[in-house]
């Protein structure tokens, strides 16, 4: 664990850095918002589409994987709302204390971070897992929500969901990128190049960013944002290992990778989400900051025994 520490320390040293600036006022969280928008609309996205590209698709999926994050995440997603219900919380706050529970940050954290420490092969399972969260969860929370308050389900709502994946640059970069890989035909090199530096910006731009948006976080309600952050850093890796290694084995490398993945501490966008539809921001917003936090040695200790 100590070697793996050192090696992810150099990611949250730069998430500390982004804390400093946004914390200090020498980067407003306008300047963060900006940043932001750059990573995810195309550092990230060239990032992303590059790496699908190069992808053909049986490298990055695999059902037992698939199967075994689905069933972890799911069972960490129920664990969240029912706590919740039994506390006397409304639907929509359940389904956003589930969505904390259960719902990493992948696309910022994962993505760069996790390619890095365990290798170029890591990068398929890593965006089957950030293609589950983004499809499957995200309009999940959405069709709770907006169905909760409407009282009944109608096609307004899966148009919605629909809008909202076709508008997420992530889930464009992945699908154009896999369109690219299925003709067989080579990104040609200037584009590649182009792609590359542009994608080099993603990982000291999105660690900055998440650090710097961090500083603007409140740490209200503790007590239930530290059960949420527990949920996300411990009992869902522990879930999705026994989904991927003992419910769907699957090849332990690809496994591993997936488990590190669940160990990400709590994603930016649910804050964001939360805000939107104005449902428990600070909930939300102390879980990340608690998360963020405690998972500098949580991830540490999971990657380490995940590349036993």
């Amino acid at each position: 664990m100590p070697d793996i520490f050192l090696q992810t320390l150099p990611f949250f040293a730069l998430i500390a850095v982004g804390y400093g600036a946004g914390k200090t006022g020498f980067f407003t969280e306008e300047a963060t918002a900006y940043l932001t928008k750059f990573v995810f609309y195309f550092a990230l996205s060239a990032m992303i589409f590059r790496f699908s590209a190069n992808l053909s698709l049986a490298e990055i999926f695999d059902w037992r994987i698939a199967a075994g994050y689905l069933w972890g995440t799911a069972f960490v997603y129920g664990v969240g709302m029912a706590v919740a219900f039994l506390r006397g919380m409304n639907t929509e706050t359940a389904a956003f204390e589930g969505q904390v529970a259960a719902i990493g940050n992948t696309g910022f954290l994962g993505v760069p971070m996790l390619a890095l420490l365990m290798g170029q092969e890591a990068v398929g399972p890593i965006l089957l897992v950030l293609t589950i969260d983004l499809v499957v969860f995200s309009s999940l929370i959405v069709i709770l929500v907006v169905g909760s308050r409407e009282g009944r389900m109608s096609m307004r709502i899966f148009k919605t969901v629909g809008l909202g994946l076709l508008k997420n640059p992530m889930i464009v970069s992945i699908v154009a990128g896999f369109m690219v890989s299925a003709t067989g035909a080579p990104i040609p090199q200037p584009v590649n190049q182009f792609l590359s530096i542009l994608g080099a910006a993603a990982t000291p731009g999105a660690l900055f960013a998440i650090g710097a948006s961090l500083a603007s976080k409140s740490a209200e309600r503790l007590n239930i944002a530290g059960w949420l952050s527990c949920c996300k850093l411990i009992i869902h890796p522990a879930a999705v290992a026994l989904g991927v290694y003992v419910l769907f084995p699957a090849d332990p490398y690809k496994a591993g990778v997936v488990v590190a993945a669940a160990s990400l501490p709590v994603a930016g966008n649910v804050f964001i989400l939360a805000q939107h539809y104005k449902v428990a921001p600070q909930r939300v917003s102390a879980a990340i900051l608690i998360s963020t936090t405690v998972s500098i040695v949580t991830v540490s200790y999971v990657i380490s025994q995940v590349l036993v």
